[in-house]
């Protein structure tokens, strides 16, 4: 099979074409560093991704905090995670950087506070 694709990983964009067997890569052009190479296998063969959300919180200034996972986790689990934190409430203070939740569903990213919530009145 052949794809195509943008590398982000550093400004020059590559536009890089691959053509892949299976869990093999056959052959990659376009690339003008190992890094797109690098790119190339995550995405093809374990893609992740960042996550961001909003969790409720509990007796707060305001009714949410903004959410982020500490790593980026696999694109398959990202609804799965999402279902996971979708009626997690916390209770007020909230600081940047709080870890709401370990290790989410054993994937190895916590799920952390990206916005300081202070406790009402």
């Amino acid at each position: 099979m052949k794809k195509k694709f943008v590398c982000i990983i550093c400004p020059n964009g590559c536009e890089i074409e691959v053509e892949y067997e299976g869990d093999k890569i056959v052959e990659i052009y376009g690339n003008l560093c190992d890094q797109g190479m690098e790119y190339v296998r995550g995405e093809l063969f374990s893609p992740e991704r960042g996550l961001t959300s909003l969790i409720s919180v509990r007796n707060g200034v305001l009714p949410l905090v903004s959410v982020k996972t500490s790593k980026p986790i696999p694109k398959d689990r990202i609804f799965d995670v999402m279902d996971a934190i979708a009626d997690i409430e916390v209770d007020a203070p909230i600081k940047i950087g709080d870890v709401v939740l370990k290790n989410i569903l054993k994937t190895g990213a916590d799920i952390m506070a990206t916005k300081n919530v202070d406790r009402r009145g």
